[in-house]
């Protein structure tokens, strides 16, 4: 099974990774079912399982998969991933602080750059309690915050940058938190070596053809580079785990 974090609507979501399993097939030989959830926490619960033999996950994903069941980054974009806050561009929010006591839609609680450091950050950083609404994709947090539903909203900027000009244009970036490594595609240690070489490899020469480069970058993941557990390593001194919530 490929499994897909599923940071946007399942319809989107295979619409974008479809075209790459079916391109990883004809590349590497082998077959691949792929899978994902409505949810993120059912998402966790599988990988945390081992019941993905590749999977798709957010950087934080990386660390529990691979302490729980020893997943192997293989690829993920070379530029960084950033957590951002959101507000209505006509907000009277001008400042994280004056968030203090409102209503901030997040994903799910342990959405990496969009939830999980974003709640530390404003918690630790700017002293303040927010009430976390948990709207299951980044899509809805966008459109929660344009509507007025929520006063702000996380996300991560590839994300808002794949949202129509509607809402896009209707939100503003209040914050953003510190770099990190990209999500990458992980693979379970109980696929061979060989296999996971080959997805790699063809994940590798996918993005340097045209027509590769336009699939991958509607995940997107533009500039695929070689990844390793070591890329995640400095991540596990930020004491996320204090806001990691088991569903």
């Amino acid at each position: 099974m490929f499994g897909v974090v599923p940071q946007y609507d399942q319809r989107q979501l295979f619409g974008i990774w479809m075209p790459i399993v079916d391109e990883l097939q004809k590349r590497t030989g082998l077959s691949f079912e792929l899978v994902s959830e409505p949810k993120i926490p059912a998402f966790e619960k599988r990988f945390q399982a081992g019941e993905y033999d590749f999977a798709y996950m957010n950087p934080y994903h990386v660390l529990k998969a691979r302490a729980s069941q020893g997943y192997v980054p293989l690829v993920r974009d070379r530029a960084p991933l950033r957590g951002i806050l959101v507000v209505r561009k006509d907000s009277a929010v001008q400042k994280p602080s004056d968030l203090d006591n409102k209503t901030v839609a997040f994903p799910s609680p342990n959405a990496l750059g969009a939830s999980l450091l974003m709640r530390a950050d404003l918690v630790r950083g700017h002293g303040i309690s927010i009430t976390p609404l948990y709207v299951k994709t980044h899509d809805s947090v966008y459109l929660h915050v344009a509507k007025g539903l929520a006063d702000a909203g996380g996300g991560v900027q590839k994300t808002l940058q794949e949202q129509e000009p509607a809402v896009r244009d209707a939100l503003r970036i209040l914050y953003t938190t510190r770099d990190m490594p990209s999500h990458p595609v992980a693979a379970h240690p109980r696929v061979p070596k060989a296999d996971r070489e080959k997805v790699r490899k063809a994940l590798l020469e996918m993005a340097e053809t045209k027509e590769g480069q336009e699939l991958l970058a509607k995940v997107p993941l533009k500039q695929a580079v070689a990844a390793s557990p070591e890329d995640y390593a400095e991540m596990l001194a930020w004491g996320l785990e204090a806001f990691w919530v088991e569903e």
